[in-house]
């Protein structure tokens, strides 16, 4: 039973703490489990430090995702509380990824990258691995697998829709 507990509560920390299961997916950063990332270290999880998560360190850990998350403090998640707590880790992955970005890319140091910046690297490489034929041109066909594989690399079906 107290097993049971335990593994109950950790999916619900990881849903609460994800809240964006489908967008998680496709985002580096965390170990992926199941389609969702674990966002929290043992560490974060064994809140007394001794080694061991209790049922009760995943229910406190729990209740804080939660509260965080019920910003008018009524005790339940409205969509709008859930879409809000999306966004907002939406916006932090988005901040981390245009960190990373300008410390890759910005050669002259000003933390800002200009249009010969983002080139640079990344323009040959790309057009070459979709250029499949080697003519230096890419063609209607090669341009139609590269979205087909795109598709397939992010979760999509043929025409653009997200998978089910």
């Amino acid at each position: 039973m107290r097993n049971m507990v335990l593994i109950a509560g950790l999916a619900t920390t990881m849903a609460l703490g994800g809240l964006s299961a489908v967008e998680a997916s496709s985002h580096k950063g965390g170990k992926s489990h199941g389609g969702m990332q674990m966002k929290h270290s043992f560490e974060d999880l064994d809140a007394d430090g001794d080694g061991k998560i209790t049922p009760e360190e995943m229910a406190g850990h729990m209740q804080a995702r939660f509260d965080g998350a019920d910003s008018d403090g009524d005790g339940a998640l409205s969509r709008d509380e859930l879409v809000a707590r999306m966004m907002e880790r939406r916006a932090e992955r988005m901040a981390k990824y245009a960190d990373h970005m300008i410390e890759r890319h910005d050669e002259n140091g000003d933390g800002k990258l200009s249009m010969d910046e983002m080139r640079a690297d990344r323009q040959g490489k790309m057009f070459k691995r979709v250029d499949a034929d080697g003519d230096g041109a890419i063609s209607a066909e090669e341009f139609a697998k590269m979205r087909e594989m795109r598709g397939k690399h992010h979760g999509m079906k043929q025409g653009g829709k997200a998978s089910e």
